[in-house]
C-alpha cells in the first residue's frame, strides 16, 4: 500500500472510530454510576441497541475469515453455526427472557442461587470465570488480531516483525475495547456495538456485490449467473460426514450448543437483561435472529466467489477472504472497512470483559460483602476488575502465538467444559419445582469429569462427532437431575418469585415473527440444497411449491395474530 493510501486509510479509520466513541460517550455520560446503570445500562436498552449489540458480540473478524474460508474450501455446510442460532434466539425471546426479566436477574448465577443454592452459584461462577479469563477473552483478542493482520498485512505496513505486530495489534484492539467496557459499562458497549453493526451490515452487503461484479468482469448479473451455475456443489448447505458440519449435528449437539450461547451465556444475554421492557427485549432478540439468517450471504458467499475467481490454488483456505478484499475493496473505503473490522473484534472483547467484571462483582465480591456494598463501591470494584482482567489478557493473548496449531482445539475444549451442564441446570431449574441443588452439583462434577475423559483420555478411540457427544451428555445429565429429584426432592417446591423492574407485557407479534424467522431458516436450507441452487439446474417446481406453502402459512398466521388482542397479563412470567 502506498504511503498516501496508507495515510488516508488510517486517517479515515480513526475518524470513523472517533465518531463511534463520541456518540457512545454522549449516550452514556452520567448514566453509569449506579449498579443497574453500569451493569445493565439502567435497564433501558431498546430493541435496536439489543439487536445491534447481540450481532456484534457474536460476529467478529475471525468469523469473516473462517466462514468464508470454509465456503471456499468446502461448501456452505458451516452456515449451520450461524443460521440455526436463529432457532435459539426464538427460544430466548419466548421462553427464557420472560423469566429472566420477571426475576430481575443481573447474572445467570444469581438465578441459580435463587433456584438452587449459593454453592451452585459459586460452582457456575468458577466455570464461567475460568473459561472467560484463561481462554475465551485472550483467544478472542488473539484471533481477532490475527484476522486484522491477515487482512491488512500489519507487519509490512509498520515495518516490524510478525510477533511485534501481533503485540501492537493486541494492545490497540484491547485498549480500545477496554475503554468502552471499563468507563462506559454495558450501555457504552451496546451503543458502540450497534453503530459498528450498521457498518458491518454495509460491508457485509458491499463485499459480495463487488465480488460478483468482479466475477462478471464488470457485470453484476453475469457474475451472479456464474455463481449459481458454475460449481453448484459449493452452494450446498446439507453437509455430509466429510464436511466440516454434518447435517445431522443440527438436531443433536448444535441445538444445545446454541441454546447455551444464546440463552444462558452471560456475556451474550447480559444486554437482553438490560431491556427496557419484555416487548423491547423480544424485538431485539428476534431481530438479531434475522441478522443471523443473513450471515451466509455476507460471510460465506464471498468465499464461494473467491473460489470462482482464484480456483482451489490458494495456499490456505483462510487466505480466500483477505485476497478478495484486497482485490475488490476500493482504496477510499479501506479506512471504513478497517474501522468496522476493528469494531467487530473489540466488540466481542469488551462484551466479555464487561460480563467477566459483572460476574466477579455481583457473584463473588457482592456475596462476600454480604450484599452490603454500595452501588458506587460495586462500580469501582468492577472497573478495577476490568483493568486487571484486561491486563492479564494483554499478556496471555500474544503468548497463544506459540501454540497456534492448538488454538482452536483449546477453545473448543474449554467451552465444552461448561456449556452443556449450564444448559441442563438452567432448563431443569426453570421447568421443574422439586429437583434439589444436589442434582445440579452432581451434574457439574459429572460433566467436568466425563468431558475431561472424552477429550484427554479416549479422544482418539471415539469416532462420534463432538456435537453428537454434546447431545449424549445432555441426555445423561438431564436423567441425573430427574433421578435426584425423584430420590431426594426438595421439601418445599420452588416457586418463581416475581420481582419485575420493567414492564412484562409481551410483544403481541413476538410469536408470529418467531414463526417467520423459523420459516426463513427452513427456506434458507431449501435454497442451498439439492432442491434449490445446489442442484445445478436452477430452482425447480418443488422448490417454488414448498416456498409458496411456507409463505402462505406465514400470511395466515400473521393475519390471525393481527386480529388477536389477547396477551398474557403483564405481571406473569410467561
Amino acid at each position: 500500500m502506498q504511503n498516501a493510501n496508507l495515510f488516508f486509510t488510517l486517517a479515515s479509520c480513526i475518524f470513523f472510530m472517533g465518531l463511534v466513541a463520541f456518540i457512545s460517550w454522549r449516550k452514556t455520560r452520567g448514566g453509569v454510576d449506579s449498579r443497574d446503570g453500569y451493569f445493565l445500562a439502567g435497564r433501558g436498552l431498546g430493541s435496536v441497541f439489543i439487536a445491534g449489540s447481540l450481532l456484534l458480540t457474536n460476529l467478529s473478524a475471525e468469523q469473516l475469515i473462517g466462514l468464508n474460508g470454509s465456503a471456499y474450501g468446502f461448501n456452505l455446510s458451516s452456515m449451520a453455526w450461524e443460521v440455526t442460532a436463529a432457532v435459539a434466539t426464538i427460544a430466548m425471546a419466548l421462553i427464557f427472557l420472560p423469566r429472566y426479566l420477571a426475576g430481575a436477574f443481573t447474572t445467570l448465577p444469581e438465578f441459580l442461587a435463587d433456584r438452587f443454592d449459593a454453592d451452585v452459584r459459586r460452582m457456575s461462577v468458577i466455570l464461567f470465570m475460568l473459561g472467560y479469563g484463561l481462554i475465551t477473552i485472550p483467544s478472542v483478542l488473539y484471533s481477532g488480531s490475527i484476522a486484522v493482520m491477515q487482512l491488512f498485512d500489519v507487519p509490512d505496513l509498520l515495518g516490524i516483525s510478525y510477533f511485534e505486530a501481533l503485540v501492537v495489534t493486541v494492545l490497540t484492539i484491547g485498549g480500545i475495547g477496554s475503554i468502552y467496557a471499563i468507563f462506559g459499562g454495558l450501555k457504552a458497549v451496546a451503543v458502540s456495538d450497534t453503530i459498528n453493526g450498521i457498518g458491518l451490515l454495509i460491508i457485509g452487503i458491499l463485499v459480495p456485490v463487488l465480488g460478483l461484479i468482479a466475477l462478471g468482469e464488470g457485470n453484476f448479473g453475469l457474475g451472479l449467473d456464474k455463481l449459481v451455475s458454475d460449481h453448484p456443489e459449493k452452494l450446498n448447505a446439507i453437509g455430509g460426514e466429510d464436511d466440516p458440519t454434518p447435517f445431522g449435528t443440527l438436531f443433536t449437539g448444535m441445538l444445545f450448543a446454541n441454546l447455551f450461547y444464546w440463552c444462558t451465556n452471560q456475556y451474550v444475554i447480559q444486554r437482553t437483561l438490560g431491556a427496557s421492557s419484555l416487548a423491547e427485549g423480544q424485538k431485539g432478540v428476534l431481530f438479531s435472529g434475522f441478522f443471523k439468517v443473513l450471515v451466509p450471504f455476507m460471510m460465506m458467499i464471498p468465499g464461494v466467489i473467491a473460489f470462482h475467481l482464484y480456483g482451489p490454488g490458494l495456499g490456505s483456505i483462510d487466505q480466500a477472504y483477505p485476497r478478495l478484499i484486497k482485490d475488490v475493496m476500493p482504496v477510499y473505503l479501506a479506512g471504513f472497512f478497517l474501522a468496522v473490522l476493528l469494531g467487530a473484534v473489540f466488540s466481542s472483547f469488551n462484551s466479555l470483559l464487561n460480563s467477566a467484571a459483572t460476574l466477579f462483582c455481583l457473584d463473588v465480591y457482592g456475596p462476600w460483602r454480604k450484599n452490603k456494598a454500595s452501588d458506587a463501591d460495586l462500580v469501582r470494584v468492577a472497573k478495577i476488575a476490568s483493568i486487571v482482567i484486561a491486563l492479564f489478557s494483554f499478556v496471555m493473548a500474544p503468548l497463544l502465538y506459540f501454540a497456534e496449531q492448538g488454538l482452536w482445539q483449546i477453545i473448543r475444549i474449554f467451552t465444552g467444559f461448561y456449556n452443556i451442564p449450564t444448559v441442563v441446570i438452567v432448563i431443569m431449574g426453570l421447568f421443574t419445582k422439586r429437583i434439589p441443588a444436589i442434582g445440579a452439583k452432581i451434574v457439574i462434577v459429572f460433566h467436568v469429569t466425563a468431558y475431561a475423559l472424552l477429550r484427554f483420555v479416549v479422544d482418539e478411540a471415539i469416532t462420534i462427532h463432538f456435537l453428537h457427544q454434546y447431545a449424549i451428555l445432555f441426555v445423561i445429565e438431564v436423567m441425573i437431575m430427574l433421578i435426584a429429584g425423584y430420590l431426594r426432592p426438595r421439601e418445599t417446591p420452588w416457586n418463581f418469585k416475581i420481582n419485575a423492574q420493567v414492564d412484562l407485557q409481551p410483544w403481541r407479534f413476538a410469536k408470529p415473527l418467531a414463526a417467520t424467522l423459523f420459516s426463513c431458516v427452513v427456506g434458507l436450507y431449501l435454497l442451498f440444497s439439492s432442491i434449490g441452487l445446489a442442484s445445478g439446474e436452477g430452482l425447480g417446481t418443488l422448490f417454488y411449491s414448498l416456498m409458496m406453502t411456507i409463505v402462505l402459512a406465514n400470511i395466515i398466521y400473521w393475519a390471525w395474530a393481527a386480529k388477536s388482542r389477547t396477551v398474557a397479563p403483564s405481571n406473569q412470567p410467561i
